[in-house]
């Protein structure tokens, strides 16, 4: 607005000066006198008045060069700006379907609260009734068996635990394959323990189960001293 005003107040002194030249600047000359010193004067306060109107306008030519470009830039910013986040929301969005079409299979379970378990004259399949977690439902608390809803490679831990008997002993099976065996003794009498933990590739159907061992002993009580647990790591 500033340079805007200057530059209008330049434009009517240039026209005023431009009508005085006209009609002879109020001189008090006849006609036919010619003031030769007055309209040198007069020329280069003209030119002078003229070089400082270029001078203006040139200003705010630049200035206005200066705010199209700034603004430009920051346009392409923009641009730029909202490229991304459409990136970014569209990357989430892909996760967030990756996360909810990918199986959720997760379980924790205690053995009992009943206390002793064992000695048996032959192996048993272990059921671990007390279920904490079962995400996927692919436990079952009845057979204590773990079923693989899709192919993929898990994680099992598994644990004994004995304070009655110097020795215990399991075996983790999958299928009809032993894959670990725990075995626990101390030569003195009672509170055994022992745990371990395996990576399996299943495929759908497959099953995973923990086998006391005939003879051996094991106790859990409120306490959960004995616990089978597994996750699926990703699908395949």
């Amino acid at each position: 607005m500033r340079r805007a005003a200057v530059f209008l107040a330049l434009l009517l002194c240039l026209l005023w000066t431009g009508a005085q030249g006209e009609d002879g600047g109020g001189t008090g000359k006849k006609e036919g006198e010619f003031d030769i010193q007055g309209a040198h004067d007069q020329s280069s306060s003209q030119t002078q008045m003229r070089t400082d109107l270029w001078a203006e306008l040139k200003e705010l030519r630049d200035m206005a060069i200066e705010h199209r470009i700034k603004i430009q830039r920051l346009e392409q910013d923009n641009t730029v700006l909202e490229t991304r986040m459409s990136s970014s929301e569209k990357e989430v969005e892909e996760v967030k379907r990756e996360n909810a079409d990918r199986p959720q299979v997760a379980f924790s379970a205690g053995l009992t609260d009943a206390g002793a378990v064992g000695p048996f004259t032959t192996d048993i399949t272990l059921k671990y009734s007390k279920v904490f977690t079962n995400i996927g439902q692919a436990y079952s608390p009845t057979t204590g068996i773990f079923t693989a809803p899709v192919r993929g490679v898990y994680y099992f831990r598994f644990n004994a635990w004995e304070n009655r008997s110097a020795e215990t002993g399991v075996q983790l099976f999958h299928n009809n394959h032993k894959k670990m065996g725990l075995y626990d003794y101390n030569g003195g009498s009672g509170r055994v323990s022992t745990s371990n933990s395996m990576v399996l590739q299943l495929e759908k159907g497959d099953v995973v189960y923990i086998v006391l061992l005939s003879s051996y002993p094991v106790y859990d009580d409120s306490n959960n001293y004995i616990i089978f647990s597994g996750f699926l790591l990703f699908p395949q």
